[in-house]
């Protein structure tokens, strides 16, 4: 017979444990890998993604086929992944895996200010 073992002291140390393991923190840079590749070749930078809503983030994370992370660290990670691999860009413009495919996709995330009639 199973165990219901919420609110046990035991089984939630045990959780508390897995969120700082070594395998939580290579899943959380693989998951935030994935989600960097799907959005630079998007040309959506980090700062862009940290101004999206949650409900757009777990939109943009689905998009890319991955679990959307639970927290804001892994997001602030895809952030900064974001911002290295702009640099990079930047640096070796002339490198194939500087070009980004899928620019026109942008505006479907990330919408361009409205610009006011005049």
């Amino acid at each position: 017979m199973a165990r219901d073992l919420r609110g046990c002291a035991e089984f939630e140390d045990d959780m508390a444990d897995y969120a700082h393991s070594d395998h939580a923190s290579r899943s959380r840079e693989e998951k935030a890998r994935r989600l960097a590749a799907y959005l630079w070749a998007r040309g959506i930078s980090g700062p862009e993604l940290l101004e999206l809503p949650a409900a757009q983030r777990r939109k943009l994370a689905r998009a890319a086929d991955t679990n959307p992370p639970s927290t804001d660290e892994t997001w602030q990670v895809v952030a900064g992944l974001l911002g290295e691999k702009d640099a990079w860009a930047e640096r070796n413009p002339g490198h194939p895996q500087a070009r980004r495919e899928r620019l026109d996709e942008k505006i479907l995330w990330v919408k361009p200010p409205v610009k006011p009639w005049e």
